[in-house]
């Protein structure tokens, strides 16, 4: 009897393997500049820093980064569909506000001035004032927040009292 051939099938080189590829990264990063601009930033090291560190230092850089903290914290106490519907909601307001300026498409009829008679028939209109309450309840949680003096945003966020100055 014959004996049994053992073979073992090579995969084929569908590609470059991960050195031609290292070889390749490395090529298109030189080619680039980005090496160059990698090697004089570790370079420039000490320079980098201070620079860095007397732009964080000033007090406008300080607010913004703050400001922006705060911003994050405020969204990140929105439930997204209710940020959605918000944000678009301003959207449809002021494009139908934009669609009402003076001086653009002249005149429209039936927005004349309603006179005595016709805002005493707006303070019956049922419908406009169930438009109006949500924004007037708004208003009064707005100034509402302004009236309330903050120290430090942080604590007022958190609750927790800040250690320190």
């Amino acid at each position: 009897m014959a004996e049994r051939i053992s073979h073992t099938v090579t995969p084929p080189n569908i590609g470059p393997d991960a050195h031609e590829e290292l070889e390749r990264l490395l090529q298109t990063l030189h080619e680039h500049g980005v090496l160059r601009f990698a090697n004089d930033l570790v370079g420039a090291n000490t320079e980098v820093a201070q620079v860095l560190v007397n732009g964080l230092g000033k007090p406008g850089t300080l607010n913004a980064i703050q400001n922006i903290s705060i911003l994050g914290m405020m969204l990140s106490r929105i439930e997204p569909s209710d940020f959605y519907r918000v944000t678009f909601a301003l959207r449809d307001a002021m494009e139908t506000i934009s669609q009402h300026q003076p001086g653009k498409d002249g005149d429209k009829e039936g927005h004349d001035a309603p006179g005595v008679t016709g805002a005493y028939k707006m303070l019956h209109d049922d419908q406009l004032w169930h438009a109006i309450l949500p924004i007037v309840d708004g208003l009064k949680a707005f100034a509402e927040r302004l009236d309330t003096p903050v120290d430090k945003p942080v604590s007022d966020y958190t609750g927790k009292p800040t250690s320190g100055p």
